[in-house]
């Protein structure tokens, strides 16, 4: 069949699939030659946003198709079909392309488009066209995905958290031991100066001690030589020089005493 026989709309929607898969493949060319990481994996995030704006266009394409279906011929809407079905087909290539490369630079972001497509080019919960699946399983799909998104949030919450408390924990132990420092610090200073004050104290003791006793063996000097006096006094009290001796020779009514009678 003449393919001039497909609408004006789905041609241009064909055509501006046809843009997006020539700028895909120069993306990949481009991105094999880009060495660093992070324009590596911003390169992949562009090529991402194709791939998504492509498989909008090819819903478009299905949409268009389907309210045109009833007024083409049945070749007509086969080629149609096999239209969709190749460009569906291509446009996984890029996806598995695309994932060859995320898994190269360790890209951890979701992926739209994961999942193996199907044998005729759906992939229906991941890359491309939902449209075997109804309403219902669209929702649940959808809320499995929100579900799973609010688990790892709040997985991420609790590890921020027990973060927290560790370092909250850790932050008090700091602060306790560095008190505790510091007491012990004063403690030895306090103990520094009471060694000084009792060293100062124990070498006054020590001068007041040697003082005390030269003048102890001073008193014992006199003491003895007042006792050695009066010994020699009593065994010879005839001794002229005892007399002499200031203090110690009797008074002069006690020589008259001693004198003789006329």
């Amino acid at each position: 069949m003449d393919l001039s026989e497909i609408s004006e709309e789905l041609a241009q929607i064909e055509g501006q699939i046809n843009d997006i898969f020539r700028a895909l493949s120069n993306g990949f060319q481009k991105l094999e030659k880009i060495k660093d990481p992070n324009r590596r994996s911003r390169q992949l995030e562009e090529l991402t946003d194709k791939m998504r704006e492509c498989k909008r266009l090819i819903k478009e394409f299905e949409r268009v198709m389907k309210e045109e279906e009833s007024r083409n011929t049945r070749e007509t809407v086969k080629v149609i079909n096999d239209k969709k079905q190749s460009m569906i087909k291509e446009l996984n290539s890029y996806v598995a392309l695309k994932k060859q490369q995320a898994s190269s630079i360790e890209n951890k972001r979701v992926d739209l488009f994961d999942g193996p497509s199907a044998e005729n080019g759906f992939g229906e919960e991941n890359v491309l066209l939902a449209s075997s699946m109804t309403n219902q399983q669209l929702m649940d799909h959808g809320n499995q995905m929100l579900d799973e998104t609010d688990q790892a949030i709040e997985r991420s919450k609790k590890t921020v958290q027990d973060t927290v408390n560790v370092g909250a924990e850790t932050a008090a132990a700091l602060k306790a031991q560095t008190e505790q420092m510091s007491r012990i610090v004063n403690e030895l200073d306090s103990i520094h100066f009471s060694i000084k004050k009792a060293s100062k104290l124990v070498k006054e003791i020590g001068r007041q001690v040697a003082t005390d006793r030269c003048i102890m063996a001073m008193l014992c000097l006199i003491v003895i030589g007042v006792i050695a006096i009066i010994i020699v006094k009593i065994v010879n009290p005839h001794n002229k020089d005892i007399r002499d001796i200031p203090g110690l020779a009797p008074p002069a009514n006690r020589r008259l005493l001693w004198a003789p009678s006329d």
